[in-house]
């Protein structure tokens, strides 16, 4: 109905400051008046002269009712709030009806300036006037406000100055750049790696929960935290008692100073009193042990799960689990152990991030047992608030840390991890446990007009896709548990290879046998000259010399080693220390060594495995990453799009022209309009590119021709057909976007034919493509020397197949209406290429808060 407006949209969202703090950005109402005066009153003389260009000691009662009131279109305003107190304030004004300009201005309140909310709010009005239709901020600042020059300088955009009547005029575009994302992501990392080292490095440490009996889950970690060593200050809070656990208990956290972090181990109906406690007393974290929140399935849990996070954020306090094992750092000047395991973990080089807190013990026994040492460990519970994603940023540049073991359930930001997991891989290996399956339909929001398209319409990733997709982000991605530790502790204590090429060392040709098996189905090469047997009879001297020499041959990358135990008595105490003598040559080298003793247990830092198909599987995985380490990332390359009503014209795709019939007359008269010789396509989804079931007719070259197989088709496949002007042949191909759940947008290429979707003979990348990912993509599928000229055939066009490619990886990422999209077939010729069908599936744009301005 016309003169009604859409309802307003909420862009309310919880935000990190730069020293890691947690704040509320929201749309401001007008009920923020007496909160926006008593703000102004807390500004000093300089910053309301530097904002208003005047003294401007009061806000007029005129103007005060235009700061609160807006329309959140033309004119939109964000407040920052810490609980009910309104520190700063942001807004833009449109200049004049669908003027492409707009006035930008903020303050932030003196206690709060240089902490990265002048920052935060560009981010997120840019946003707001990008929806509204605007494309360019214009702003005046004084000369002397060096701060906010500052602001807009380091924005990323293109600022153009102008100096005038003493004031500087500031005009630049706020259209989302490489580089103003790569400012957005650089001061991401850096408040994220802060908000988490407060938790792991507290100068002081509260308990709620723990009893005067000592009984139960708050007695449990601080005892713990008691025991482990913590260098800190430990303060259990209780109601009543004097003394806890044999520590002095406090009536609440607020009568002593330095605490940043909060264990809280009560009932979830005690939780919003301690968040309380807690913000008052200054806290910058809280650990919640509790259980009884989202994890429950019950709508009063979510909403006690939700109440908590608000609140926490509120008070500037990130939030580990409900429902969690809690958080652990081996840090020697640290040394703290807030979980429910009764020991720190050994010390060691990786950090291992866990969704999952019932498995939490577990998991630090087998790494214990593994003798993988830890540098901190965090298990995330139901992951109210931190997630991996925020680990992985703490752990990019902790110096303490040397591998991320990530073992994960779900995925909250997905396009986050993978952008996280492709920039921190390249210098710090990411090893994860995470699920191979992709939830059916979870990218389709309109469905298909008919049962058949199902079929038709892109799968997604299958397994081995999925396993694709993580190794082509850098991230070793391992099924199971075990897997974690196997690759794990060989990262850990071990050199990268430098090739696949394998040189195998044993004194059991059983053994030895096995692993090059073994070795040729992970796809290592085993040396020439390999494997190397020992004789049983050999000591472990003389086994510790072969393995030297092969340590030192310039031929093989990384050394397997295979020792069955010797005959009993047949050897000395001296020559059977197989442990010692191989240790020497293992941890001495430049290359990787796996190592599977029936012996005897090998010494720390040694990887070892209890079968050769495991020392070999973990190998493989450590090869697969320095592969992708030593291939250059390559470039997003540009592409021009313009403006269309049709998404695949706009990206420079080019669908060959077709025209719907229902009748012989309506097919001829369309042939007539397209020029003969066409195609004759049955319209019924999935049938279009079936030639092999008789519903494609080709090199239909006259009217006769088109009235003799439209009758023949319509009998067997239904009345609708297509008619398409003939394009010169070529291989067919297929080119298909869905949506993965732990990559957004994907990409996916394979040949065509019912054969290879069947095998899922597709290569998948996330979006965009870099001009490697897609040169790289049309080279992967098993079909792909059908490309290349097999068996005689002209070899096609493949830069224009990568150049496809890249246009569809561009569109899947700046178009998110775009559900699903499948171009098929796609008919690849040594002179170019021909799309002769497209299905795109439009939806609400699905969520990517990724190229969203920052938030929690």
């Amino acid at each position: 109905m016309a003169g009604v407006r859409p309802p307003v949209r909420d862009r309310s969202a919880d935000v990190l400051l730069s020293d890691g703090t947690t704040v509320h950005l929201r749309q401001i109402r007008p009920e923020d008046a007496a909160g926006i005066v008593a703000m102004h009153s807390r500004f000093s003389e300089r910053t309301r002269y530097l904002r208003y260009f005047s003294p401007y000691p009061r806000i007029p009662e005129r103007d005060l009712r235009r700061f609160v009131n807006v329309d959140h279109d033309a004119r939109e305003a964000f407040v920052i709030e810490s609980g009910d107190r309104i520190l700063a304030v942001g807004r833009y004004e449109r200049l004049g009806p669908e003027a492409p300009d707009a006035e930008v201005a903020f303050v932030v309140e003196d206690a709060y300036q240089g902490r990265g909310i002048g920052s935060v709010l560009l981010e997120h009005l840019a946003a707001a006037a990008r929806d509204a239709g605007m494309s360019r901020f214009v702003a005046e600042v004084l000369p002397e406000n060096s701060t906010m020059l500052r602001v807009f300088a380091d924005a990323g955009y293109q600022v153009q100055r102008q100096y005038a009547d003493g004031v500087v005029h500031l005009t630049f575009p706020i259209a989302l750049t490489e580089q103003s994302l790569e400012v957005q992501w650089r001061r991401e990392q850096r408040a994220e790696a802060r908000s988490i080292a407060r938790l792991l490095r507290p100068r002081g440490v509260a308990v709620y929960g723990a009893s005067a009996s000592g009984h139960g889950i708050g007695a449990a970690i601080l005892g713990h935290l008691r025991d482990g060593g913590f260098t800190g200050p430990i303060h259990p809070i209780h109601p009543t008692a004097v003394t806890v656990g044999g520590l002095p208990a406090l009536r609440s956290a607020r009568l002593v100073d330095g605490l940043d972090l909060a264990v809280v181990a009560v009932p979830p109906r005690a939780v919003p009193g301690v968040v309380a406690d807690a913000a008052a007393a200054g806290v910058h974290g809280l650990v919640v042990v509790s259980a009884g929140f989202a994890e429950t399935g019950t709508g009063a849990g979510v909403a006690a799960e939700r109440e908590l996070t608000r609140a926490a954020h509120a008070a500037g306090m990130r939030v580990v689990g409900p429902n969690c094992l809690g958080v652990a750092n081996t840090r020697d000047g640290v040394r703290l152990n807030a979980t429910l395991a009764p020991w720190l973990p050994l010390p060691g080089r990786a950090g291992f991030f866990s969704q999952s807190g019932a498995l939490g013990v577990a998991l630090l026994a087998e790494a214990e047992r593994r003798g993988l040492g830890l540098s901190s460990f965090v298990s995330a519970g139901n992951r109210a608030d931190v997630s991996g994603n925020d680990l992985m940023q703490y752990w990019e540049d902790d110096p303490a840390t040397d591998v991320i073991l990530l073992y994960l359930e779900t995925f909250g930001n997905p396009r986050k991890f993978a952008r996280l997991a492709r920039r921190i891989g390249r210098t710090k290996p990411i090893v994860a446990v995470a699920s191979p399956a992709r939830p059916p339909g979870g990218a389709v929001l309109s469905p298909p007009r008919s049962p058949a398209a199902w079929d038709d319409l892109a799968a997604g990733p299958d397994r081995a896709g999925v396993a694709a997709l993580f190794a082509h982000a850098g991230v070793i991605r391992v099924d199971t548990v075990a897997e974690l530790f196997d690759v794990g502790v060989l990262l850990a204590h071990q050199p990268l290879p430098a090739g696949r090429r394998v040189g195998i060392v044993g004194n059991s040709t059983a053994l030895t046998r096995l692993a090059g098996a073994a070795c040729a189905d992970g796809g290592l090469v085993v040396a020439s000259g390999y494997p190397r047997d020992v004789p049983p009879q050999a000591g472990a001297n003389d086994f510790a010399d072969v393995l030297a020499d092969a340590a030192t041959d310039d031929a093989v990358d990384a050394l397997v080693v295979a020792v069955a135990p010797p005959v009993p008595g047949q050897l000395s105490d001296e020559d059977a220390d197989f442990a010692t003598a191989l240790a020497s040559v293992a941890l001495a080298g430049d290359k990787p060594t796996v190592v599977t003793s029936l012996v005897e247990a090998m010494p720390a830092g040694v990887a070892a495995y209890p079968s050769v198909e495991e020392a070999v599987r973990a190998l493989s995985r450590v090869c697969g990453y320095a592969d992708w380490l030593r291939r250059p990332p390559g470039t997003v390359p540009v592409v021009t799009t313009v403006d269309s009503f049709d998404v695949l014209t706009a990206y420079g795709i080019e669908v060959a022209p077709s025209l719907p019939a229902e009748s012989a007359r309506e097919a001829v008269a369309a042939a007539g309009r397209l020029g003969y010789p066409v195609a004759l396509k049955s319209a019924g989804e999935g049938l279009r590119h079936r030639l092999d079931l008789g519903a494609v007719r080709l090199d239909l070259t006259d009217e006769s021709a088109v009235a003799r197989a439209y009758p023949e088709m319509a009998d067997r496949f239904g009345p609708g057909v297509l008619v398409q002007a003939m394009v010169p042949p070529g291989v067919a191909c297929v080119v298909e976007v869905v949506e993965d759940p732990a990559f957004g947008p994907v990409v996916g290429f394979g040949l065509g034919g019912v054969a290879t979707d069947l095998l899922g003979d597709r290569a998948w990348r996330p979006a965009p493509l870099t001009d490697r990912d897609a040169a790289a993509m049309v080279d992967e599928p098993r079909a792909a020397p059908l490309l290349r000229g097999y068996r005689g055939a002209e070899p096609v066009d493949r830069a224009a197949l990568a150049e496809l490619l890249i246009r569809v990886g561009r569109l899947a990422d700046e178009r998110p209406e775009v559900r699903e999209l499948r171009l098929n077939p796609v008919l690849a010729r040594p002179d170019g290429l021909s799309v002769l069908h497209a299905e795109v599936v439009l939806g609400p744009p699905a969520a990517r808060p990724d190229t969203a301005p920052r938030h929690l």
